[in-house]
């Protein structure tokens, strides 16, 4: 903030004589990915590889904890297809207080599609080509990051009353008249943001083309002017600025939209203690933040950009991005996944398949090499989860009961979104939705695997998470 400094937690990357803070990091796919991670903290924590295929003693497992003072090599072939992963931590108890703390980066795998897509339009990382990770915090008078959720916090998940990009408040970027990328990242605990771009004091929404999700690149650009964008999701789109002039400026923005949380919590079927309790969350949770917090749903800036000079560019955009197969079912079993509340002693917990995490217990197992169709719904008596799986990327089939306010953003018969075209490890269910997913279990790890599937409104994870093994058929 201004004339503030800010203590968080960061990774802190030395390479090459040099040291970074949340290092963007960058690699080609069929390359190998090493790091000596050293934990300087004073609490364990792990390193969790955000839609990354990888194995699972790699991939940040609560199993797999780095204790006070420790180290681990984290060390894996990069087999993924070129796209916007990330990286953030996953200890049991402590992931969404590190991740709000500070602990998150980007992890951009580069393939043939992903070059092919950059010569064609003069794209160069860090100037054409943008990552942007967007957080919404609570600061206190100190201008530090303020955690201290209470139960309302827990239940609903942890929102701030400023929003950050790339750590950066009230940001701008100085642009031209060109094609650029960005790649945006929501690393928010709990909010949900409603993308669009429009000129300054305008209401009109300028279009922009969806070109990738969470797992790379969709096969050929989509025309949007709005998507969402839940906790753990990615989308890249390209914004063509050419037919702008030099000191027009243009907003970024969330849109305003129902969260569907509240029109829910008196129909939860919850004991009038429990709506006490919800009641005076609400209260405490405005008290805490002050008048300025920003209620979810509520509509704001990002970033503010500001076009600067004129230039001579005259790039298209391809036609074909990449190749996107067509799910292969086959003898697909269909595994039905339900999200839940339930109301016990005056408070609440969310429940996957009516239950609530075991740290030890395994409740999913599959065969190595298994196709599966995961059919995911969420109660109608809940609110928005964010479902997020680990070590595979999935394909959305299908959707049902989609709710109105989403229905304007639906692009084919199955209910899909321009979001859902691609591959995705991370998908938003509204209440009373239900989505098909096809998996593919396939991998080329030694012995068994054990990942987890989990809701990624990082308060609800610890509990909202099931252990899925991927059991060795060959013994």
């Amino acid at each position: 903030m201004p004339g503030k400094s800010t203590e968080l937690l960061a990774y802190h990357a030395k390479r090459d004589g040099k040291t970074h803070v949340n290092s963007t990091i960058r690699v080609r796919t069929g390359t190998e990915f090493s790091a000596e991670f050293a934990n300087d903290l004073d609490e364990e924590t792990t390193v969790h590889w955000h839609g990354l295929h990888v194995d699972w003693r790699m991939d940040g497992h609560p199993f797999q904890p780095v204790a006070t003072g420790a180290t681990y090599r984290y060390a894996f072939p990069v087999r993924d297809r070129g796209g916007t992963y990330w990286y953030h931590p996953h200890p049991h108890g402590g992931t969404a207080r590190q991740t709000y703390a500070g602990l998150a980066g980007f992890f951009l795998v580069e393939d043939n599609d992903q070059r092919r897509l950059d010569e064609a339009l003069d794209l160069t990382l860090g100037e054409t080509d943008i990552p942007l990770l967007i957080q919404d915090k609570v600061l206190d008078e100190s201008g530090y990051f303020l955690y201290e959720p209470d139960q309302m916090a827990v239940d609903m998940g942890y929102e701030g009353d400023v929003v950050l990009v790339n750590l950066t408040p009230t940001p701008y970027q100085e642009v031209s008249t060109r094609i650029y990328r960005f790649r945006l990242l929501n690393g928010s605990n709990a909010r949900t943001y409603r993308i669009a771009f429009s000129k300054a004091g305008e209401e009109e929404l300028l279009p922009y083309q969806v070109i990738g999700t969470d797992g790379g690149l969709l096969d050929r650009p989509h025309s949007a002017d709005e998507v969402l964008l839940s906790p753990g999701e990615r989308v890249d789109i390209l914004l063509d600025l050419r037919s702008l002039e030099v000191g027009e400026e243009l907003m970024l923005s969330s849109l305003s939209f129902d969260p569907m949380h509240r029109e829910h919590e008196m129909d939860m079927g919850g004991s009038m203690d429990y709506m006490e309790h919800m009641d005076m969350g609400h209260h405490q949770m405005h008290h805490q933040m002050g008048p300025a917090r920003l209620p979810d749903g509520s509509e704001f800036y990002l970033l503010r950009l500001v076009v600067k000079e004129k230039t001579d560019y005259s790039r298209s955009v391809p036609e074909i991005l990449s190749e996107i197969p067509q799910p292969d079912l086959g003898e697909a079993d269909i595994r039905p996944i339900t999200i839940s509340m339930t109301t016990d002693d005056g408070g609440m917990r969310w429940l996957i398949n009516g239950k609530t995490r075991g740290m030890d217990e395994v409740s999913i197992v599959v065969q190595r090499g298994a196709r599966e169709v995961w059919e995911i719904r969420n109660d109608e008596k809940s609110m928005p989860h964010p479902a997020h799986l680990h070590g595979f990327q999935f394909q959305i089939l299908e959707w049902a009961d989609t709710p109105e306010q989403v229905a304007h953003l639906v692009i084919d018969e199955e209910s899909r979104l321009v979001t859902d075209v691609g591959f995705k490890d991370t998908v938003l269910l509204w209440p009373g939705e239900t989505v098909k997913c096809t998996m593919d279990f396939s991998h080329g790890f030694e012995g068994e695997q054990i990942y987890m599937f989990h809701c990624h409104i990082l308060e609800h994870e610890t509990a909202m998470m099931l252990n899925v093994k991927i059991a060795d058929s060959r013994g």
